[in-house]
């Protein structure tokens, strides 16, 4: 009886542990299982605001990507271009742009 339990418990752990990876990689999270913890993604009205702020900072694109309490501001929007480039912009908590830094296409 406590070898199946044992077992039990186990592939919970397992299950709960790959269950969270898949989600992960499905939001495209590179830093899950990092000490810093998994990205997590702008939700709701604060991503529509940070969304309108990193298009006006940009001067149009695509919202591709966002996170909160990114090791570098607040907030993280990431817009690309049409031409494939793509810029990281960084915003406070009450959506002022503080940065940003693009990436050439390719």
């Amino acid at each position: 009886m406590k070898n199946s339990r044992k077992f039990a418990i186990a592939v919970g752990a397992a299950a709960i542990v790959g269950g969270g990876a898949g989600v992960a990689a499905a939001n495209g999270d590179s830093d899950a299982g990092s000490k810093e913890g998994p990205d997590v993604a702008i939700s709701g009205d604060a991503l529509q605001k940070a969304s309108d702020a990193a298009l006006a900072a940009t001067g149009g694109g695509r919202v591709t990507g966002s996170e909160v309490n990114d090791e570098e501001s607040y907030y993280e929007v990431e817009v690309t271009q049409a031409d494939g480039s793509q810029t990281d912009v960084q915003l406070d908590e009450n959506f002022a742009v503080v940065g940003s830094k693009t990436d050439s296409g390719g």
